[in-house]
């Protein structure tokens, strides 16, 4: 039996086996991927993000365990910063969400950023592929946090929810970073905090979100929680399945996952032909010799692109 039929099986060792090949070996993941591919686009992929401090993890928390009320299946992504040391996840699963551990609805997986910016692993779009084909309703992605490099969750969930903290500045570093555009729901937590309602004012004023719009156009809701109480949690989950209602209503899901299949098709054309294209050169060392040309000055960089790009699209088309 494949991974992938295990997968499919619902088979808990199976899934963990195959998103660590994902991690490690993604070339060897590909096979049990295709068979993947057909059985997915049903569940509903929800990312959380903000800066470090405003409770992104006890905010998936409480998600998780209001959806598992419903008896709803559920899959926690959480991407960590990396371990200097190991490469592998700083966090890990085994500091958070330890009481969801137990659930056998519920499956965790810490990932190591690995160095990518926007604050997602490279393997999390086959990640969420994996435990979308594998049953689940639901898929929390929880970022790193590191501000100006989150947007690119935009690529990756069907809604974003930024988390927002008073009196941390948040409101201005994510204006810099362009993260409040991505937003489709704002949940601002430790809402027990002076200026809470200030935050939500100035969030309010920023956008000059007119409640009377037309009814097509979403307009993000601002939900005031504290998570580490489970204030305000229902209304947030409440506000994220509103917007799943939108999208599906309107059309804008199929639209949102065109946009990100054509990101993802990008990246493994280029990927493949990146690949391709340094194999051809490194052969005998010649890509080692052009870079010392270069940093001996007897080409430059773009005359050397030119000069290595040409012949290996001939040899590629032509051969």
């Amino acid at each position: 039996m494949s991974l992938a039929e295990g997968v499919l099986r619902g088979d808990v060792r199976a899934t963990a086996k195959l998103i660590s090949l994902i991690e490690n070996q993604p070339e060897a993941a590909v096979a049990d991927l295709q068979e993947l591919h057909p059985h997915t686009g049903n569940a509903h992929v929800v990312g959380i993000t903000g800066s470090p401090g405003v409770g992104k993890s006890t905010l998936v928390d409480g998600l998780a365990k209001r959806w598992r009320k419903e008896e709803r299946r559920v899959g926690i992504i959480a991407v960590d910063p990396n371990s200097p040391f190991s490469g592998g996840a700083l966090l890990g699963d085994r500091v958070r969400m330890q009481d969801l551990a137990t659930d056998p609805g519920v499956f965790i997986r810490s990932m190591g950023a690995r160095g990518r910016l926007g604050g997602l692993a490279r393997a999390t779009h086959n990640v969420i592929r994996v435990l979308d084909s594998g049953g689940k309703d639901v898929i929390l992605v929880e970022t790193v946090g590191v501000g100006q490099s989150e947007v690119d969750i935009v690529q990756t969930a069907d809604t974003v929810v930024v988390g927002l903290v008073p009196g941390m500045g948040d409101d201005i570093q994510t204006i810099k970073a362009g993260i409040l555009e991505t937003a489709d729901v704002f949940a601002i937590n430790k809402a027990d905090r002076p200026n809470a309602r200030g935050l939500e004012m100035e969030l309010r004023t920023l956008f000059g979100w007119n409640q009377e719009e037309e009814e097509d156009r979403w307009i993000p809701p601002i939900e005031m929680t504290v998570a580490t109480t489970g204030a305000g949690m229902d209304e947030l989950k409440e506000a994220i399945c509103d917007h799943w209602d939108h999208l599906k209503r309107t059309g804008e899901l199929q639209h949102r996952r065109r946009e990100r299949y054509e990101a993802e098709l990008q990246s493994v054309v280029e990927d493949y032909w990146r690949k391709r294209f340094f194999d051809y050169w490194q052969r005998e060392g010649h890509w080692e010799r052009v870079v010392e040309q270069v940093l001996r000055k007897e080409t430059d960089p773009f005359t050397a692109a030119q000069q290595l790009v040409v012949p290996f699209l001939d040899s590629e088309v032509g051969g």
